[in-house]
């Protein structure tokens, strides 16, 4: 019982020596919120730096908002609309350590008067918040300031006085004074510590002119790590840092020698050992599998990026349901950011047989050797862990399906349209006369036509698209495509031509025109497929 009893004292003096040197670290800072941590200067307690809310289902929340990022330099929230929020939640987000940035685009209901400027277009505003039915939806307004002296929401020039409710927001990228990339319901929030500098000597000190009077954050010089406090963990190397001087943050050049960390390092390392023995045949057929596509890739001359696995699924958040942007009889088509830190639409093709992917590099092949204003660009691929990924643009004003049904937005004018109708025209005559041999994409119909930011369309989804001949007028192969929209002789005699692109664009004119469903099964019976009911 002594024996346990030295035993146990001794490694309370151990650990406590190891972290005892290190007088600002704050014990009753708690920045452990269900399975989050996070670093100094947040936490969820009253004594932290800053103090941001956990609920009882482990959710970080700052007022009622739910946090999506704490980041370096910034905080995402999520705004759900909601139409009779007060106008006092928005001035609530304005701290002595926070507030939004000014290219977000504040959503205000129910304003006296409208005011300007904002950077998001009025039509993409309308699109993704016409179906809340607000009473007082007509005067919703819109504020945002990319070109702020100093990077916040100024609450004067927006006049919030003249709105009674906080609807959302759209947190904007921009370049060049517009914006390039939406994040809808996102608000974004710059943070701060107030005062002067308190970074460690190896941190660079950034000063903020921040709404609250003056302040800084702490970033690491290159090569180092850590969060650049004097009260955090300060900076260290990358590698090769000692252990005991990590938990004092004070890692570096001269970090004494912790002997005894080595046993509990060597007792980890022999567990760790047993765990690898029982993964490493699991591990090494998936490498195998994943260099066997590899060089098949190379093989099959795939000019284009090859993501690894994991970049993808941390761009998606493990396929969250929450980035699924659309789902088709091909694939699962996801929102993500990857290393270029701009939004790009990912792709999760469904397995179609058990070898599809050389279905996959035919399709890759074929996308990535056209290039044409009104198709969307193909920008790379992964094929690994049994997955067959394609990255595209992002367009994100969505299909011409959903405008012309208002699933998104109050519909299109008539100038819009024609733009549409000329741009899929000038696409499809690309494919069958520019490109040799011509290519006949076999699915044309609204909802693979994408609509950019300027609302300029772009036809999409190659997955059933095949080569053409050029001496022979057509070619013989199986009927694919979408019911209402397929040439009903190629679907008679098997002879795919680009006649059948074309009367799949001719059924693609008469939804533009009458912004009817193709099959709609609440009409008469001879009415209900939309191209036979123009006889």
């Amino acid at each position: 019982m002594i024996l346990q009893q030295h035993s146990i004292l001794f490694l309370a003096i151990f650990f406590l020596s190891l972290i005892g040197g290190h007088e600002s670290i704050k014990f009753s800072c708690n920045r452990t919120c269900g399975a989050k941590h996070l670093p100094y200067p947040f936490g969820f307690s009253a004594s932290c730096d800053i103090h941001l809310n956990c609920s009882q289902n482990g959710d970080m929340l700052i007022n009622e908002f739910p946090v999506q990022i704490v980041g370096q330099d910034t905080i995402k929230i999520n705004l759900e609309p909601r139409c009779d929020r007060p106008i006092e939640a928005l001035r609530s987000l304005s701290t002595k350590n926070y507030a939004p940035k000014s290219t977000n685009a504040i959503l205000l209901n129910n304003c006296t008067s409208g005011f300007s400027p904002c950077n998001i277009p009025s039509i993409s505003v309308r699109t993704h918040f016409e179906s809340l039915n607000c009473s007082n939806n007509s005067s919703l307004s819109c504020f945002s300031r990319a070109d702020s002296a100093n990077g916040f929401f100024d609450y004067n020039m927006a006049n919030i006085s003249q709105c009674k409710y906080l609807l959302s927001s759209i947190s904007a990228e921009s370049f060049a004074g517009s914006a390039v990339s939406l994040e809808i319901q996102i608000m974004e929030l710059r943070w701060w510590l107030q005062g002067d500098c308190r970074c460690s000597e190896d941190a660079i000190c950034n000063q903020v002119e921040s709404p609250a009077g003056p302040g800084f954050r702490c970033h690491c010089r290159d090569g180092l790590a850590g969060d650049g406090y004097l009260a955090g963990v300060g900076c260290r190397k990358d590698a090769g840092c000692n252990p005991a001087k990590y938990l004092t943050g004070r890692c570096g050049a001269g970090a004494r020698p912790a002997v005894f960390l080595g046993g509990i390092v060597v007792a980890a390392v022999g567990v760790g050992l047993g765990l690898v023995c029982c993964l490493v045949r699991r591990n090494s057929i998936s490498k195998a599998k994943s260099f066997r596509k590899l060089h098949r890739a190379e093989a099959a001359d795939i000019n284009i990026p090859i993501y690894p696995y994991k970049e993808i699924e941390k761009a998606t958040n493990s396929f969250s349901e929450k980035q699924r942007i659309g789902t088709g009889a091909y694939g699962t088509v996801y929102a993500g950011k990857l290393s270029s830190d701009s939004w790009v639409a990912i792709k999760r093709i469904k397995h179609r047989d058990v070898d599809s992917i050389d279905q996959v590099f035919n399709e890759i092949k074929l996308i990535s050797s056209v290039s044409h204003p009104n198709l969307v660009r193909l920008l790379g691929c992964s094929i690994e862990n049994d997955e067959q990924i394609l990255v595209y643009e992002f367009m994100p004003n969505g299909t011409l399906c959903q405008h012309l049904q208002r699933v998104r937005g109050d519909g299109l004018c008539w100038p819009v349209r024609l733009t549409i109708a000329t741009e899929t025209a000038k696409a499809i005559a690309h494919l069958h006369s520019a490109v040799d041999p011509p290519i006949y994409h076999r699915d044309i119909k609204s909802s693979n036509i994408l609509l950019d930011f300027d609302l300029k369309s772009k036809v999409a989804d190659f997955g059933l698209s095949r080569h053409g001949m050029t001496d022979i007028s057509h070619i013989s192969t199986v009927p694919q495509g979408t019911p209402g929209y397929l040439d009903p002789q190629y679907h008679q005699d098997f002879h795919l031509s680009d006649k059948t692109d074309v009367y799949s664009f001719g059924v693609v004119l008469v939804e533009i025109i009458t912004a009817k469903k193709v099959l709609d099964f609440s009409r008469p019976q001879d009415e209900v497929n939309l191209a036979f009911s123009c006889y």
